[in-house]
């Protein structure tokens, strides 16, 4: 090994930090002798608080800071959420490796007010607090009664919001709050019949350059080869219908009988519409899948639904 020294580079949030250094202390243990520094940033989508995430852009929101720094090479990998991850990167970066997934499922979490309730028994005009289009559009189709109402800022700032009476419960990712210590504030997992998960949710990927082979070789010891099998389906199904992550396209995968199974939704804004499939096939060709799949909902109107968000939800210039 001839690289000494690697720079990560990430976002300087406290659940982004807590990830980072997990990546940087799983690399230690692996390669010891290595050196690891941190360049910690604040990007477009962490600086921004007062909008809605769909109305200034959806795609690298929380990444293309990461990525300049790598492209002009000031830091040699960067740690995302995969969620956030966008399905077309820079020329001259690659998703180098996907870490083990943690549970990608969405969680309930209620005011103290509500701690009897369950996300089917809260009562007519409840304020829901999120910031995923995704959320939005499967609650909205299955629990109508409810109101909804952006949230924006860190986990941390959310939960303050939530324990002083602005919301009446939140939807958080499962896997952000375990990770911050925070799994006890989960009242409810959701059920994947009525919120399946955002693509690459849970996992973790380190992206980093393609003209670097050695960084790669240090990297992949972190991969976890089902689940990066599992959101190569995942995300080939989203680029196949040329999806941000900020719009309702829901997924979930396993492994079954030998084959991966894929699942996947796409709804309206408004709840009303709600179009939803299933695609299998070899692990050997998981993008195969994803791209089936994402055929089988465009030829059930899919495309119609997108182009109507697409057209209502514009991003501030």
């Amino acid at each position: 090994m001839t690289t000494t020294i690697l720079r990560i580079a990430s976002r300087r949030s406290q659940l982004a930090m807590v990830q980072t250094e997990w990546v940087r202390d799983q690399l230690l243990l692996a390669h010891p002798g290595l050196e690891i520094s941190i360049e910690a940033m604040a990007t477009q989508g962490d600086k921004i608080l007062d909008v809605a995430l769909a109305k200034i852009g959806d795609k690298g929101l929380f990444t293309k800071e990461l990525e300049a720094q790598m492209l002009v090479n000031q830091a040699d990998i960067a740690v995302h959420s995969l969620k956030d991850l966008p399905t077309n990167l820079p020329d001259g970066l690659m998703l180098g490796c996907v870490t083990e997934r943690e549970d990608p499922a969405d969680a309930l979490v209620v005011h103290a007010r509500h701690q009897d309730k369950t996300l089917a028994s809260l009562p007519a005009g409840a304020v829901v607090g999120t910031s995923s289009l995704r959320r939005l559009a499967q609650l909205k189709y299955h629990y109508p009664h409810l109101l909804f109402k952006d949230v924006r800022g860190n986990v941390i700032t959310r939960l303050e919001k939530l324990d002083s009476g602005d919301y009446d419960c939140l939807i958080l990712a499962a896997a952000g709050l375990g990770r911050l210590g925070l799994s006890n504030r989960i009242h409810e997992l959701i059920d994947p019949n009525i919120s399946l998960h955002a693509v690459g949710q849970g996992a973790l990927g380190i992206e980093c350059r393609v003209a670097d082979p050695e960084v790669l070789t240090l990297i992949k010891m972190l991969e976890h080869r089902p689940t990066a099998l599992r959101c190569l389906a995942e995300r080939s199904f989203l680029r196949s219908l040329e999806g941000g992550c900020q719009v309702p396209i829901g997924v979930n995968s396993s492994f079954e009988n030998g084959n991966l199974h894929l699942t996947g939704m796409v709804a309206s804004l408004d709840g009303l519409r709600l179009i939803r499939d299933q695609a299998s096939g070899p692990e050997s060709d998981p993008e195969s899948i994803g791209i089936a799949l994402a055929e089988k909902l465009r030829s059930q109107g899919a495309g119609e639904i997108l182009q109507e968000i697409f057209a209502n939800v514009r991003p501030q210039s």
